[in-house]
């Protein structure tokens, strides 16, 4: 029994009052929990809570209950079973403060009430289809999650959580439309990154072979597009073939910010591989209330380097420096030097090197041995070439190769060429000075950050995208966009819980005493105070 307000049952002061009234010849019954207590000479009451929604047999026990008494016909209880709750209701809670059941659907539905279940169960448990029905239903619930929904007592069958997921991506534009009038403006970043999944099966028409950024050779993947705001609150998601390039998404980004979300001013902040010269060339520049903001490639860095536009002497004072190139007209470059992403590169160049050359001391010592030494350039060669693309770092030697012998040396001026650039980047804008300042620029490129963490979250972490079980296009796609509507929750829960989590939620604390953008942010007091 629950006693309210730290009051004892023994001194009589919360009991249950029963009102009942007719209207229209129907009589109708009203138990109110309330505590009476003097103030003034006068008896007072407080109402604590309607009781009118439970059993008649659980209020009749309460009744007694609080008078001390027993019930006519109570029997001992028995905790036949529990169910762990705190986590579900904190997921629930969290859903519901945000407005996401109003956004899925205005009215209460069956399927909004699946589709909340696989939400809240894709933060709480990852699992299949089949194994999320099960953990719904009383008998063989796992969590409170069912019975919290009302859907305990039910029977419920993956194939009615496929067709509550069908009914989701009918609703996905509707949703996408909301997401962004609640979270973009005019004049916002959006930031934009892509990734993709590897897939076992082979049916689904978007599964195809493509750059696998999972490191599974031999498996086809989806390809998917992540909208996030300025502060890496999701938007939208978009399921792509495996075999599409980073770079062919964008044009579509562009079509659903401008013209589906209505937002026409807008700065799109991509990697360098997203937003590409040739894709600012054809679909950006030019475009009225269209800026945007990525970084350059190495090669165009070196280019800069050997014209004289980029130089050491840059960064004697300081670590952040704008250039102006005639092969970028009206643009800025923003160019940094990380000395810390220096050292880093420095360090894993000369162990690539270090690597490198003790494979290659083997091939030399096979030329070189009396028993069936390894000959023939093109043996030699083949040797040689899996070294090299082993470690990646082929260009730092200078080979020679004959039918009998091979040799190698370091090329000193190409490493001392590399390393001259080593920590420095370049970020590209078309967003004017009176915009963006120099370090606002860089801070934005630097928020992409905040996609990269919400794939690890989607794809390892916390909602495990993969394994993906589904064969339909359209069922991946919905799967997809539950795993988005499941992070988003994840966002605000985590923007919720930052203090108790030592997160960095005094970032401007921490921000002021930051020595540069370029450089790692400090953590603020706060987060510290957690270590």
């Amino acid at each position: 029994m629950r006693y309210f307000r730290g009051m004892s049952r023994r001194s009589g002061a919360v009991h249950v009052a029963t009102t009942t009234r007719v209207y229209k010849g129907r009589v109708y019954q009203t138990h109110l929990l309330r505590r009476t207590y003097r103030e003034g000479g006068r008896v007072k009451h407080q109402t604590l809570g309607n009781l009118s929604h439970l059993p008649a047999d659980l209020i009749e026990t309460i009744r007694h209950r609080l008078r001390g008494e027993s019930s006519p016909d109570s029997t001992p209880w028995e905790i036949v079973r529990t169910f762990p709750h705190g986590h579900v209701l904190a997921v629930l809670g969290t859903l519901t403060s945000v407005g996401l059941e109003s956004i899925l659907a205005s009215r209460p539905a069956r399927e909004r009430s699946l589709v909340i279940a696989m939400i809240v169960a894709r933060i709480l448990q990852p699992a299949s289809k089949l194994a999320t029905a099960r953990a719904l239903q009383e008998e063989t619930a796992t969590t409170s999650l069912g019975l919290e929904l009302g859907l305990g007592q039910d029977r419920i069958g993956e194939r009615e959580l496929y067709g509550a997921l069908d009914w989701l991506l009918e609703r996905q534009t509707r949703i996408e439309n909301k997401l962004a009038g609640r979270h973009l403006s005019e004049g916002t970043l959006i930031l934009y990154d892509v990734t993709s999944s590897y897939y076992t099966g082979h049916r689904s028409g978007l599964v195809q072979f493509g750059y696998n950024r999972d490191g599974k050779r031999g498996f086809p993947q989806i390809v998917y597009g992540l909208l996030c705001n300025a502060e890496g609150c999701p938007v939208a998601i978009e399921v792509f073939a495996g075999n599409t390039a980073d770079s062919k998404t964008l044009s579509t980004q562009i079509t659903k910010v401008r013209r589906r979300f209505g937002v026409h001013r807008v700065v799109l902040v991509g990697d360098r591989g997203m937003i590409t010269s040739r894709r600012i060339d054809e679909e950006l520049r030019g475009v009225d209330g269209l800026e945007w903001i990525t970084a350059l490639r190495a090669d165009t860095i070196r280019v800069l380097a050997e014209q004289g536009v980029i130089q050491r002497s840059l960064f004697d004072e300081q670590d952040l420096a704008e250039v102006v190139s005639p092969d970028f007209p009206n643009e800025r470059l923003i160019v940094c030097r990380n000395p810390l992403l220096a050292e880093e590169r420095a360090r894993k160049r000369a162990e690539l090197l270090a690597a490198t050359e003790r494979q290659l001391d083997e091939i030399v010592m096979a030329t070189r041995r009396s028993q069936r030494p390894l000959s023939g350039r093109a043996e030699i060669g083949l040797r040689v070439g899996r070294v090299l693309n082993r470690y990646k770092v082929g260009k730092h030697f200078d080979l020679t190769i004959s039918d009998q012998s091979f040799s190698y040396r370091r090329n000193e001026n190409r490493i001392a060429a590399e390393a001259d650039l080593d920590g420095i980047y370049v970020i590209r804008t078309s967003v004017g000075p009176d915009g963006l300042t120099s370090e606002e620029t860089v801070r934005a490129y630097k928020d992409l950050s905040t996609v990269e963490r919400a794939f690890r979250s989607l794809k390892t972490v916390d909602l495990k995208v993969r394994p993906i079980f589904h064969w339909l296009d359209d069922r991946i796609r919905g799967h997809v966009f539950l795993c988005m509507l499941a992070y988003y929750i994840e966002w605000h829960m985590r923007e919720k819980l930052a203090p108790l989590l030592f997160d960095d939620h005094e970032r401007d604390e921490a921000e002021t005493t930051r020595v540069s953008i370029v450089q790692p942010a400090p953590r603020s007091e706060a987060a510290r105070a957690g270590l």
